[in-house]
């Protein structure tokens, strides 16, 4: 299921598909549609634990999820969408499961954009999985570079804690479905002082495609993307613009 508001497919305009990072639902993309000024079709992708699916039991497992929730985005797209695929850090990794789901059902899919993400073969040496609730939040706080306000009210606590520590889960246990790369455009992008995935890891990406290959950097950590919506949403439409113009 998606966190959209069901109206007809337009498919005249790129759909951008948003897979959620650890703990967010789709209402973190939803001033995306403001931002993108109509230049996009902004789908976030849901899943369940959150928001709309609070009372579903969430995933612990990446490729699950994106099989679980391919048959949903299909219909949502629509027949013939341009669709551009984004996702940051646990997203990125659901996003490129996704896109090979995709690919295969004969989407459209134009790039992937992948923030704040080491590539989809790295495996994730600090962890905080299976730590003790305080200790496991410290842990979240000191990768993300920030804390959630919503954590320090115990009612808010109770719902977000297991939906974050079964995120974590399934991104430190992430193990790629296929060895195969994509043949869509990668586009891999990162704070320039983010801590936890270095500018080398994000250039991973281009392992991961037979197709074009760009890196971009914007002001800010790990979670740079809170501050710069806007930014990201010019940088994929830029190049996207090229890409079109370029052709097959």
């Amino acid at each position: 299921m998606t966190g959209t508001d069901r109206s007809a497919p337009e498919p005249d305009r790129t759909v951008l598909l948003c897979a959620p990072f650890a703990g967010a639902g789709p209402s973190f993309f939803h001033p995306w549609r403001t931002l993108s000024a109509g230049r996009w079709r902004v789908v976030p992708v849901e899943l369940p634990g959150r928001e709309r699916r609070i009372l579903e039991t969430p995933y612990r497992n990446v490729v699950e999820a994106a099989r679980n929730s391919v048959d949903d985005l299909v219909a949502e797209l629509g027949e013939g969408a341009r669709t551009v695929l984004f996702g940051h850090s646990l997203g990125a990794v659901l996003a490129y499961e996704l896109t090979h789901l995709l690919s295969a059902r004969d989407v459209r899919v134009e790039r992937l954009v992948v923030s704040g993400s080491p590539g989809p073969w790295t495996q994730r040496e600090r962890r905080a999985t299976g730590l003790p609730d305080e200790e496991f939040l410290a842990r979240v706080e000191e990768f993300a570079g920030f804390r959630h306000e919503a954590l320090d009210h115990p009612e808010m606590r109770e719902l977000i804690l297991p939906v974050l520590q079964a995120d974590c889960e399934m991104h430190e246990n992430y193990v790629p479905s296929t060895d195969e790369p994509l043949a869509v455009p990668i586009c891999s992008i990162r704070g320039a002082v983010d801590g936890l995935v270095s500018a080398g890891e994000a250039h991973e990406w281009e392992k991961a495609t037979t197709g074009a290959f760009s890196y971009a950097e914007f002001p800010g950590d790990h979670m740079y993307l809170v501050d710069h919506g806007r930014e990201v949403l010019d940088l994929i439409e830029a190049q996207s613009a090229e890409g079109r113009r370029r052709g097959p």
